[in-house]
C-alpha cells in the first residue's frame, strides 16, 4: 500500500530514492523549461471579442496584448478577433466598424516607460454594441512585472464579461521529476515564469498552497521519511509541522491559514489530525478501525471531507471540523478518493476508479448529479481555481506525467506539458491579494 501521499493512491507509485539531499530554498530562480499549454475545446458560447495592439508596447520586455489574447483564448469563453490595428486607450473608437468585423467587445490600450524604470500600462475595455465602456484600469508596476499586468487586465476583462473574477493572475505549484531530481516549482497559472522552491534527490508531494497565498505545505522525504513541511514563500523560511512515527501525509489549510489537517499514521492505522500552521496542538479528529485520510476543508471551516475505507473501501466522507460522526457524500462507484471541495462549497471533486480507469468526476452537492471530467485512464490530485470554474489536476499517458486544465462543465480543457521531465502533484493558488 503506498502511503507516499494517500494510502488509497495505488495507480500512482512513487519509489523512494535513496540518495543524498540536493535542496535550496529558491537556489535556482528560474526552472529549466517552462510550461507549454495546449488547448482544447470551447465554452457553450464564446463571446467575440477583439484586442488591438497596445500603442508603444515594444517599451515593455514582453508584449502585453499577446499575454492578454493567450489568457482570453485558454479560457475557452472568448472568440478572438484577428486584427492588427494598434489602438491606444485615447484612440476614437469607430464601434459600427467593429460591430461590422464580428466584435462584440473592443481591448485598446497603451505602455509608457516611466523616468523610474517601471511601465505604466493603460486599458480600455468597450461594449461595441451599446457604444460604452465597460472598464478603465491604469497600473504602473517594474518591468519584470509586465506579465503580471497582461494577467490582470486580462482578469478584469474576463470579470466584466462574465461576472466572473478570472484567475490569469494567481499562480499554481507543482513537482517535476527529471532524472532522480525533484523540485517544487511556483509558476504563473499559465505555466510562465516557473521558480524552485525546493530541490530535492527524494520525492516532494502534496503541495497545498495556504489560502493567504504566502505559504506552501508539502511533504518531503529529504531524511527518508515523509515529513510534513510548511514553507513561507517570501522569507523562505521552512518550518517541520509534523514528524511523527509513521506516515505523516496529506496536508489541507483551513480558511483563516491557522491550522492545517493532516493524515498521520503515528499511533497505528492513518487518521484525520490537525495542527497549528507552526506545528502546535496536535489533535486527533478521526479514531476508527480503519484508514482515514486526505483530509480537505470545506471554504466555510465548520467541515473536513475526507477518504476513509470504514465502509469496505475508499469512499469520501464529510465530518465536523472539530471531529464526531462522519457522513458518506460518495455512493457511485466503490473506489472514491481525493477529496477537493468547490470555493462555494456546492461541488466536490473527486478520483474515481471505473472499469480500471482511474479519472476526475465532480459531484454536485445541491442536487447529487456526477460528471465525468477526464478521459485520461489515469488522473490523479485536483485542485480547483480560487473561482470554481476550473479544475487541474495530473495525468499519465504515453509514459509521461503532464497536467490538465478542465472546466467545470468539461468542455474547455487544457494540458500543461514540459520536455525537462514528468510534472504532477498539482495545487492552484488562492487570488493575488
Amino acid at each position: 500500500m503506498n502511503i507516499l501521499r494517500s494510502p488509497f493512491s495505488l495507480f500512482s507509485p512513487r519509489r523512494l530514492a535513496a540518495l543524498f539531499l540536493v535542496f535550496g530554498m529558491f537556489a535556482a530562480s528560474w526552472a529549466q523549461a517552462q510550461l507549454r499549454v495546449e488547448i482544447s475545446g470551447v465554452g457553450a458560447t464564446q463571446i467575440p471579442i477583439a484586442i488591438a495592439t497596445f500603442a508603444n508596447e515594444s517599451v515593455a520586455p514582453e508584449q502585453i496584448t499577446a499575454i492578454i489574447k493567450a489568457d482570453l483564448n485558454r479560457s475557452g469563453v472568448f472568440k478572438i478577433i484577428d486584427t492588427s490595428d494598434v489602438l491606444s486607450e485615447s484612440s476614437t473608437v469607430d464601434f459600427g466598424d467593429w460591430k461590422s468585423r464580428g466584435a462584440d467587445a473592443l481591448v485598446v490600450g497603451s505602455a509608457q516607460r516611466l523616468a523610474d524604470g517601471r511601465i505604466d500600462v493603460r486599458y480600455r475595455l468597450f461594449d461595441t454594441m451599446k457604444a460604452a465602456q465597460l472598464s478603465a484600469l491604469s497600473m504602473a508596476a517594474p518591468a519584470q512585472s509586465t506579465r503580471l499586468t497582461a494577467h490582470k487586465i486580462a482578469d478584469d476583462i474576463y470579470q466584466k464579461l462574465t461576472g466572473i473574477p478570472g484567475v490569469f493572475a494567481t499562480r499554481i505549484a507543482y513537482v517535476t521529476k527529471n532524472g532522480k531530481e525533484y523540485r517544487l516549482e511556483i509558476s504563473d497559472a499559465d505555466g510562465a515564469l516557473p521558480q524552485v522552491a525546493l530541490r530535492s534527490n527524494e520525492p516532494i508531494i502534496s503541495p497545498s498552497w495556504s489560502p493567504d497565498g504566502g505559504k506552501v505545505a508539502y511533504v518531503s522525504f529529504e531524511a527518508k521519511k515523509p515529513i510534513v513541511y510548511v514553507q513561507n514563500l517570501v522569507t523562505r523560511q521552512r518550518t517541520v509541522v509534523a514528524n511523527f512515527k509513521g506516515s505523516n501525509s496529506a496536508p489541507s489549510w483551513s480558511p483563516d491559514s491557522s491550522k492545517i489537517a493532516i493524515a498521520l499514521a503515528r499511533d497505528g492505522l492513518t487518521q484525520v489530525y490537525t495542527v497549528n500552521a507552526d506545528g502546535s496542538n496536535l489533535r486527533r479528529l478521526t479514531n476508527t478501525g480503519g484508514i482515514d485520510t486526505e483530509p480537505q476543508f470545506s471554504p466555510d471551516g465548520r467541515s473536513i471531507y475526507f477518504t476513509s475505507d470504514r465502509s469496505g473501501g475508499p469512499q469520501i466522507y464529510k465530518m465536523n471540523a472539530d471531529g464526531g460522526d462522519a457522513q458518506r457524500v460518495t455512493f457511485s462507484g466503490n473506489y472514491n478518493i481525493s477529496p477537493r471541495i468547490s470555493p462555494d462549497g456546492k461541488t466536490l471533486a473527486y478520483i474515481s476508479r471505473r472499469e480500471g480507469r482511474f479519472q476526475l468526476y465532480s459531484l454536485d452537492l445541491t442536487n447529487n448529479q456526477e460528471q465525468r471530467l477526464s478521459d485520461n485512464a489515469q488522473s490523479e490530485a485536483p485542485s480547483f481555481a480560487p473561482n470554481g470554474k476550473y479544475l487541474m489536476y495530473a495525468i499519465q499517458a504515453g509514459g509521461r506525467r503532464s497536467l490538465a486544465v478542465v472546466s467545470t462543465d468539461g468542455r474547455v480543457k487544457q494540458t500543461l506539458s514540459t520536455q525537462a521531465g514528468d510534472i504532477r502533484e498539482p495545487t492552484w493558488g488562492p487570488f493575488m491579494k
